[in-house]
């Protein structure tokens, strides 16, 4: 009896042992689980687990997102392209791509068999971003290109008209090289502005505390001449120092391409006003002129490069369209920003924001 006893006491605690190894087991296994739901629920990707019988296993929030939809098996993906690429995954070893539109957004989705039991991962992901710089970098490359050949052209035609005038005719072999330096100087200027581009584009310049006032000060005195030449009425209102952290050169840059816009699309006889202030914490450049204006539908598109609101201005004025494009760098690599307010017939505002530069405790 006793023995009868003692044995099945020695079997209650091997099956409470097995009972505890088991429950570890499965904690272990739960916290494993949750390990690996919380890596792939904050993944940005979308990740999407199908059975070898074309059914959903597994699915993270990110493909629910970027497919627009739930669903249950492969047979309910959309669009067709999609759907096709997962069941090409389950006969065949090698990845299948594809891309497709979704909620806006541009996505791509690749699908792959994942062990021997017949199932298919599929992982999407969100190229619009991509896209978009791509796109940007293509048109950027044509506009260049595009702007480039035009004075390029220009300047061979004149040289062989010049040739062959230089003999026979020097008032318009004078008339010619005006033109040829014209159209050198346009090229001069869109290298120059593509250079700028590039480099505030990478690493701006050299940072230390400018005196935005002495900035625009010494801006307008450099493009009085022009403004002068066109009976242009060029005034600077900076009372005061409005100190900002940046780069001199930079800024310079930026003050320099508002006023010679300003200039530019202002008539003889116009008034080109520049205001450095502090204003709700924060340094502001106001360039206002009381020129031709921009139509509303323009203004959202004008500090793109080679956006130009008045083409055929532009180029006869000899704007390169990257001048507001390197305001928008400026300002942005500064912490800053600047918008634009204009009145078609009646003149433009653009205005500058700017962080204050922290004034060190003495």
């Amino acid at each position: 009896m006793l023995k009868r006893r003692k044995a099945q006491r020695e079997r209650l605690e091997e099956t409470e042992r097995a009972v505890r190894e088991l429950e570890a087991r499965v904690a272990d296994l739960s916290d494993r689980v949750a390990a690996r739901e919380a890596v792939l629920g904050a993944l940005p990707d979308g990740i999407v687990l199908f059975s070898g019988s074309e059914q959903v296993v597994y699915a993270n929030p990110a493909a629910r997102d970027l497919f627009g939809r739930r669903f249950e098996r492969a047979a309910e993906l959309s669009p067709d392209a999609l759907r096709e690429v997962v069941r090409a995954a389950f006969t065949t070893t090698d990845p299948a791509e594809t891309s497709f539109e979704s909620g806006g957004r541009d996505v791509a989705a690749r699908a792959l068999g994942a062990g021997t039991d017949g199932a298919v991962v599929l992982v999407a992901r969100d190229v619009t971003a991509e896209r978009r710089l791509d796109r940007i970098r293509r048109d950027f490359v044509a506009n260049a290109s595009h702007e480039l050949k035009t004075p390029v052209a220009s300047i061979l035609a004149l040289a062989e008209t010049l040739t062959g005038a230089a003999g026979s005719d020097r008032t318009a072999a004078r008339r010619f090289l005006a033109r040829l330096e014209d159209e050198a100087n346009r090229l001069s200027h869109l290298v120059t502005d593509l250079l700028d581009l590039s480099r505030l584009e990478g690493e701006g310049g050299e940072r230390s505390m400018v005196d935005l006032a002495e900035v625009v000060s010494d801006e307008a005195e450099r493009l009085r001449g022009r403004a002068e030449a066109a009976e242009i009425r060029l005034v600077v209102e900076a009372p005061e120092p409005v100190r900002v952290s940046g780069s001199v050169g930079d800024l310079g840059l930026l003050v320099h391409n508002l006023l010679d816009n300003a200039i530019q699309y202002s008539p003889d006889g116009g008034e080109v006003r520049a205001r450095v202030r502090v204003r709700d914490g924060r340094g502001e450049v106001r360039v206002s002129d009381t020129g031709t204006g921009i139509a509303s539908r323009d203004l959202d598109r004008i500090f793109e490069r080679f956006y130009r609101a008045d083409p055929a201005r532009s180029r006869a004025t000899g704007g390169t369209g990257l001048g507001l494009s390197i305001v928008r760098h400026v300002a942005e690599s500064h912490g800053g920003d600047v918008t634009a307010r204009s009145v078609l017939g009646a003149g433009s505002t653009f205005i500058v924001r700017l962080p204050l530069a922290e004034r060190r405790p003495r």
